[in-house]
């Protein structure tokens, strides 16, 4: 598949988005168990909701660049009874005046008002991640898609990203958390890393369950396609075929395997140690880029069965 810039903006925003919020709500709980230090809800908790409500607005709005007639952007909630895409389209909003009403009963100290709102936004938040990921998850005939593990990957890989955005957000306004956050990013970031890891080795063992011969309805034992079969491209020449060459795509792996895990694995570990916590951001920031590797390697390794009629493009 050829990957879309705007898609790939839009769900690894709106997933650190997502992770940031249960990183807030977590630490909101851990205090009223008395297992961290409370913190200021208009320093913190406010701030954050405000931090979240960014990254979900600018994935909303990089959606839009991916829309042939954005005027019409409102019609993509109208299937919500069979579409996940709906249900996605209906999920972000709500979760987002959630979270804007979370930050609000911060401000005002309402405590037992927050709490209530933070169960429901992590509902929402946790809803979201399966919109997001059932969109491609319940395509059969794209078999690297069609996986409990693309679910997985998407809560895992969301929720690391928040939590390192949590801990460089403690570095600023909450000291104390930055072992707390630092520790549950490294979590998160390894078992994600994991899961990833595990759907490689899914996707390299799977096998077409077409060949050439039932793709064109020929059962000739040898057919060699010399041409697309178009003065031009096409839309299915476009649209199913990312273009780039294999050497390339390795390349991206190596890249989102380093930059998404290894790198701050290593940088996370060494905060939660001791090191200076400005290692933090950094570590964010890289993990970030890594995932922008990853998607657009989620999208370039699903194989549209369309391919084996292409031969002479894909």
């Amino acid at each position: 598949m050829r990957p879309a810039f705007s898609v790939l903006l839009l769900t690894t925003l709106i997933g650190a988005g997502q992770g940031l919020f249960l990183a807030l709500f977590a630490v909101q709980l851990c205090a009223l168990a008395g297992l961290v230090p409370p913190q200021d809800g208009h320093r913190f908790y406010a701030h954050g909701s405000l931090l979240v409500l960014l990254l979900l607005a600018a994935g909303l709005v990089a959606s839009f660049f991916h829309l042939g007639r954005p005027e019409r952007a409102w019609r993509a909630a109208a299937m919500w009874r069979t579409s996940w895409l709906s249900r996605e389209v209906i999920a972000l909003p709500a979760f987002m005046a959630v979270v804007l009403m979370y930050g609000f009963t911060h401000l005002a100290g309402r405590i037992d008002a927050s709490v209530a709102l933070g169960v429901v936004g992590a509902v929402f938040a946790f809803a979201l991640y399966v919109c997001t990921a059932m969109i491609y998850a319940c395509l059969p005939f794209l078999r690297e898609w069609a996986s409990p593990l693309t679910i997985a990957n998407f809560v895992l890989l969301g929720a690391a990203s928040g939590f390192t955005l949590a801990a460089a957000l403690a570095m600023l306004a909450a000291p104390e958390l930055i072992r707390f956050y630092a520790g549950w990013a490294f979590a998160l970031t390894l078992s994600g890393g994991g899961c990833r890891v595990a759907s490689l080795v899914r996707n390299a063992h799977l096998r077409p369950k077409s060949t050439l011969q039932t793709a064109i309805g020929i059962k000739h034992p040898r057919i060699v396609q010399r041409s697309m079969g178009f003065m031009g491209g096409s839309f299915n020449t476009r649209e199913f075929f990312h273009g780039r060459k294999h050497s390339f795509v390795r390349s991206v792996k190596a890249i989102f395997l380093a930059a998404a895990f290894a790198i701050p694995l290593v940088l996370l570990g060494a905060a939660w140690s001791g090191a200076p916590p400005a290692l933090l951001p950094v570590a964010f920031v890289i993990q970030y880029l890594g995932l922008l590797a990853e998607r657009w390697y989620f999208f370039a390794e699903a194989n549209h069965p369309q391919n084996l009629y292409y031969q002479a493009i894909a």
